[in-house]
């Protein structure tokens, strides 16, 4: 269940949990006759994000149809989804997504799709005398990642979801801010026998007993001669059980037609980078990342763990030109210690003043200096460039450097002169910012010929 203010298809808000019974409706998420949907474009961009987090190929032009059943949380008799055949194509395909042991589980498509709405039983299924239902939650937008048959046993389907959840929650899905955000639709079958689907699991470790249950049960079946039946099934929580909802369906019964009240949803190659430039990804993304520019292991560790360190780490590396491991290492280290102090602020200040302050820092290594200025910096005090200039003056100690080793330099050309007189002037000032001093030392190089 993607987070919006507002539905797939019309402006009722999605806040449902809590709120009287079928009171955030209107005639489009109740299916009333004449009423037509408008696609929310935020949905669109949420689904961008699931796609690029999990290594799927974003599709250039995608279609909604219509997937025709009735029950009685569906007021329209069809479902508004996405489909991958009969000329359909959905928001995503052919990604991937990686378990902690190394294994591979194959994404086949992500598509997008209405939420029905919501049945609620006297006691339990089994056992309750009627059904209610309520329509606040039918119209919400959901995003279903759909997989390839790779998981091998219950428990790698639970690890799957928690890790899933996890890496959502870091590029702003935020699906664990409410309960039942991420629901599964888990598929099963024993030794080659009929695909049973066990539908609506709320959660990874829901879907672990569910299925360990569901494979004892076809087990069980299968060893007394008992056919197994293709069929979908409801996952009963509180009795721990598995109960018959109806036969499967074979797509042919969903009577796919497109939704000819829906445009196609095209996007163009800028669309999906702008996507992917601003979000922060996954732990294993920004890890990369980190070390991909230099920063030391536990350093690249660190950023990649907290998404706003990561986030002024890319921001100060992509504005500044200073040097990514330095950069990345102040970051991970004195100033995280200063951020931890401060009971862990918002880091929202300007990031110009921030490069100031660790630019000084990597300069002259004045840490008490870089201690108080970055507790100013956020408590919002203004942070004036004058006051955190480099204490090191780069530009004379090249002079220096050059008037005392002019002898020891004159038999040497080109990198190895430019090596030497490097190595010697960070002999002095250790924490001078190397790029800076590099470039400044090859021009005074090119001037004295």
């Amino acid at each position: 269940m993607v987070s919006l203010k507002s539905k797939l298809f019309c402006t009722c808000p999605t806040d449902y949990r809590g709120k009287p019974p079928n009171t955030n409706i209107c005639p489009i998420c109740t299916g009333l006759p004449g009423a037509l949907p408008v696609l929310n474009v935020k949905a669109v961009e949420e689904g961008l994000k699931i796609a690029v987090a999990l290594h799927a190929e974003p599709s250039s032009a995608s279609y909604f149809f219509r997937k025709s059943y009735f029950y009685p949380d569906l007021p329209k008799n069809f479902q508004i989804t996405q489909y991958d055949k009969a000329g359909g194509v959905p928001l995503a395909h052919d990604g991937y997504y990686t378990l902690k042991k190394g294994k591979t589980i194959r994404i086949e498509r992500i598509h997008m799709e209405e939420d029905p709405g919501r049945i609620y039983y006297e006691g339990g299924r089994g056992e309750s005398r009627f059904s209610l239902v309520d329509y606040n939650r039918s119209g919400i937008a959901l995003v279903e990642i759909v997989t390839s048959p790779d998981f091998t046993e219950p428990g790698e389907a639970r690890e799957f979801l928690e890790l899933l959840q996890k890496n959502l929650d870091e590029i702003g899905i935020n699906v664990s801010e409410y309960e039942g955000s991420v629901r599964c639709d888990a598929n099963i079958s024993y030794a080659g026998g009929e695909r049973v689907e066990v539908k609506n699991i709320s959660g990874a470790t829901e879907v672990e007993k569910a299925l360990r249950y569901e494979s004892v049960r076809q087990r069980n079946m299968a060893t007394r001669g008992v056919k197994i039946r293709r069929e979908t099934r409801s996952w009963d929580e509180r009795r721990r059980i598995t109960i018959s909802s109806r036969s499967k369906e074979v797509e042919a019964e969903y009577r796919y037609m497109p939704e000819e009240d829906l445009p196609p949803v095209s996007l163009n190659q800028a669309i999906i980078k702008n996507i992917a430039l601003n979000m922060r990804g996954s732990f294993e993304d920004r890890y990369r990342i980190c070390t991909k520019y230099g920063v030391g292991e536990e350093a690249a560790k660190r950023l990649a763990g907290d998404p706003a360190l990561y986030t002024l780490f890319m921001s100060i590396v992509g504005a500044s030109g200073m040097d990514a491991s330095r950069v990345g290492n102040v970051l991970a280290n004195e100033f995280a210690f200063v951020v931890k102090k401060h009971n862990n602020p918002s880091l929202s200040g300007d990031i110009s003043s921030l490069e100031t302050i660790i630019r000084a820092y990597i300069s002259d290594g004045d840490r008490s200096r870089f201690i108080s200025a970055t507790y100013s910096w956020i408590s919002g005090i203004p942070v004036r460039a004058e006051e955190y200039k480099p204490k090191v003056d780069i530009d004379a100690l090249i002079d220096k450097t050059l008037e005392k080793e002019i002898k020891n330099i004159g038999n040497l050309e080109g990198k190895r002169r430019l090596d030497y007189l490097m190595g010697q002037i960070l002999k002095v000032s250790s924490q001078l910012n190397r790029k800076e001093l590099y470039i400044k030392l090859q021009k005074k190089l090119e001037e004295l010929g």
